[in-house]
């Protein structure tokens, strides 16, 4: 009796690892890779899900090898030696009899498997009929044989459930008590790319018994800085498709990582990378500490102490033709090139900095921090408000032509970075408050170059952030006082926020930062969020470029009134300001109504079509005009520029009482002058047509409205600037 009962449970045993055979899993591929937190959390939950047998859910992207999660947890608890298999949801049948199996019929999955392990994976691909069955299972652990009658008896059920999906919960689950393990994408784990990429290495080279090569920093960068939709098995193809490649090279260099470049990569060019030395000068004492105090300290009080001491006529004033006629014109030209650099070496902030460090080691006492709320909505209208006063005080009281006056704007200017910099951290004037600062955030944006960090690289290797905080020296980062605007390199999205002082580039011990060429002006039509005082402060620096005209527009309109009035002079100052902006605004409500126009067309089926788009919000649309505004504002400055910057020579001699008539003197044709003060216009109309069109990504019909404002603007501009 007893040889017949081993007989049958030897053809059961056999039968049952026929039946199995196709879904059984025999081991666990890999454990779970990474010092990262999310590696240590994702192994705390799998060594919790495998002390009890209550249903599990893994839930996860793509390419997570949830499966063989499912598969740790088993041959981690008490049942390991019981069979796992693995099911494919979207291959069950309907009935699902080859789960349950069919009463009076063959067994199913359920029944074979005993105590053991069943994986369903992709259980949102289950059949809405099987939905039922397996609700009852996960609830009471019972089931029934498809077939079976309402009065036959549930088959209780001792198998473990565990539930992969790549979607929310499902919904056969979604009322029942179970563990739940969300893993995490790869793309916030970057930490754990480095020994994944390694055990790739090692498993792909052991396979095959070639010998081993190491990943270069530079590659390990380039991978940190991909976000992988494909997660782990992308990483993997990747790492075996490069070891192909490099043909048993002994290194993995970034050139065999080519696909992994993230879509915020595309259209960059470090320039740190292409130029070693550039790196070299910017780690250096000499940006911009050295610059700053041996040679735009001295310069700048030099400056100010002509303005003051000197004769007060731009012609007689070499202090007051480097204000008006180099500095003005140089920075806008600048402005499309090296963005905020300036900044970097203004002698406000110098000043605010000296004075700074002079006070605490003084007075010792700990600086306010930044109320950032309260300074985000407040900063830009306040300097807003300053440009306005800057504006006004520059006509009424001719300050181009007035030194000591020129002097005492830019002594306000620096009174008010030397008080900020008594009661606040680092530089918040130049943050918020600076006029200036304002004006070079805002064009800035129009720059073909930033400074970024690679976002894989901060996430997966710095854990002090001393690009940011600032801190001793660590590797090859060096001690720095942390970022003066507080802009961690990483997060940046807009030039606005970067002075390009270099000091993350200093700091980083992980060569993350980069100094990028790119599209100009590529965050307004991608990255970039509006803000209302910017809107504000753009129309008025182009209010500006009229308000620098003011005779002229006068003449063109044939009005007779006497500018050496004030009550007069300050009523047409501000009406130049603020009527440019009237013809945006026009522009913008035509637009609107053009839509309207078409929707009731379509919806009282009128006879005739108009083809409009919902405009995008104003305050959206208005940084199309940009470039104009740049181009207007230097179109301005372009007469100074080539006229009376050529007479400095002589011009330093008369600051002096000397005699300098016999000096060179270099200055345009005026025709020459009217020629790019005209091309400059069209190119910046032609330069706003592009921006608007990128950033409305709207047909060329739908915004012809604000293409043609800026026609007529530049027509206006070309009538009172060229044409003068």
């Amino acid at each position: 009796m007893s040889s017949q009962v081993s007989v049958n449970s030897l053809e059961w045993l056999q039968d049952r690892s026929k039946v199995l055979q196709p879904y059984l899993v025999t081991k666990a591929e890999r454990g779970i890779i990474g010092k990262s937190r999310y590696a240590d959390r994702l192994r705390q939950e799998i060594k919790k899900a495998s002390e009890d047998r209550q249903p599990v859910l893994i839930v996860g992207e793509p390419g997570l090898d949830k499966d063989n999660i499912a598969a740790l947890i088993h041959f981690n608890s008490a049942q390991r030696r019981s069979p796992i298999i693995k099911v494919n949801c979207g291959l069950i049948q309907t009935s699902g009899a080859d789960l349950f199996g069919r009463a009076g019929g063959n067994q199913g999955l359920l029944t074979w498997l005993g105590n053991g392990t069943l994986v369903l994976n992709n259980i949102q691909e289950l059949p809405t009929e099987v939905i039922p069955q397996i609700k009852q299972l996960l609830e009471s652990q019972t089931f029934k044989p498809v077939g079976s009658s309402e009065s036959d008896p549930d088959i209780p059920c001792e198998v473990r459930i565990m539930m992969v999906t790549e979607k929310k919960e499902p919904a056969c689950s979604s009322q029942i008590e179970k563990q739940t393990i969300k893993v995490p994408a790869l793309r916030v784990r970057k930490a754990d790319i480095k020994p994944q990429v390694e055990y790739y290495i090692a498993l792909f080279c052991r396979d095959r018994s070639i010998p081993k090569p190491k990943i270069s920093d530079e590659a390990l960068r380039s991978l940190q800085s991909y976000d992988f939709p494909g997660n782990l098995k992308e990483l993997q193809l990747l790492v075996e498709r490069s070891i192909v490649q490099s043909q048993g090279a002994p290194f993995l260099t970034e050139a065999v990582f080519w696909p992994s470049r993230s879509k915020g990569k595309q259209f960059r060019f470090n320039l740190l990378n292409a130029y070693p030395n550039l790196r070299y000068f910017f780690r250096s004492d000499w940006f911009p500490t050295r610059l700053n105090y041996w040679l735009i300290l001295p310069v700048y009080t030099i400056v100010v102490t002509v303005l003051f001491l000197a004769p007060q006529s731009i012609d007689r004033n070499f202090a007051l033709n480097l204000f008006w006629a180099w500095w003005w014109p140089l920075i806008l030209i600048g402005f499309p090139f090296v963005g905020r650099l300036w900044c970097s070496i203004c002698p406000f902030m110098i000043y605010g900095e000296v004075t700074q460090k002079l006070s605490l080691w003084l007075f010792p006492r700990q600086l306010k921090p930044w109320n950032r709320d309260v300074s985000e909505r407040w900063g830009g209208w306040f300097l807003f408000g300053l440009f306005v006063l800057i504006y006004l005080w520059e006509e009424l009281w001719d300050l181009q032509n007035t030194a000591y006056l020129s002097a005492y704007l830019l002594l306000l200017i620096t009174a008010g970075a030397v008080i900020c910099s008594l009661i606040f951290e680092r530089r918040y004037w130049c943050r918020y408050l600076c006029p200036i600062g304002g004006m070079n955030g805002l064009f800035a944006k129009l720059s073909m170059t930033e400074i970024r960090a690679q976002q894989g690289t901060c996430s997966a290797e710095c854990t002090t952030y001393q690009c940011y905080k600032g801190g001793v020296q660590k590797g090859e980062g060096l001690e720095t006082n942390g970022c003066p605007l507080y802009s961690h390199p990483a997060q940046l999205q807009d030039n606005r926020d970067c002075v390009l002082c270099m000091t993350c580039l200093k700091a980083c011990p992980h060569r993350s930062v980069e100094l990028n060429l790119r599209p100009p002006a590529i965050e307004l039509w991608t990255t970039h969020v509006p803000r209302s005082y910017e809107v504000a402060l753009l129309f008025l620096l182009l209010g500006g470029a009229f308000l620098h005209r003011l005779p002229e527009i006068r003449a063109v309109l044939g009005w007779q009134f006497d500018l050496d009035s004030f009550l007069p002079h300050l009523a047409f100052s501000l009406l130049v300001l603020i009527a440019p902006v009237v013809i945006p605004f026009l522009a913008y409500g035509v637009m609107r109504s053009l839509h309207y126009l078409a929707l009731l067309i379509k919806r009282y089926k009128l006879p005739f079509s108009i083809t409009a788009c919902k405009p995008r919000p104003f305050i959206q649309l208005a940084y199309g005009y940009l470039p104009l505004v740049l181009g207007a504002n230097l179109a301005h400055y372009l007469r100074l520029f080539l006229q009376e910057a050529g007479r400095i020579l002589p011009v330093t001699f008369a600051t002096f009482g000397l005699d300098g008539l016999n000096l060179p003197v270099f200055t345009a044709h005026p025709a020459v002058i009217g020629f790019l003060q005209g091309t400059t216009l069209i190119l910046s109309v032609v330069l706003n047509w592009i921006l608007t069109q990128k950033i409305a990504r709207q047909p060329w019909r739908s915004l012809f409205p604000q293409h043609l404002s800026s026609v007529v603007l530049a027509i206006g501009l070309w009538s009172v600037i060229v044409s003068q």
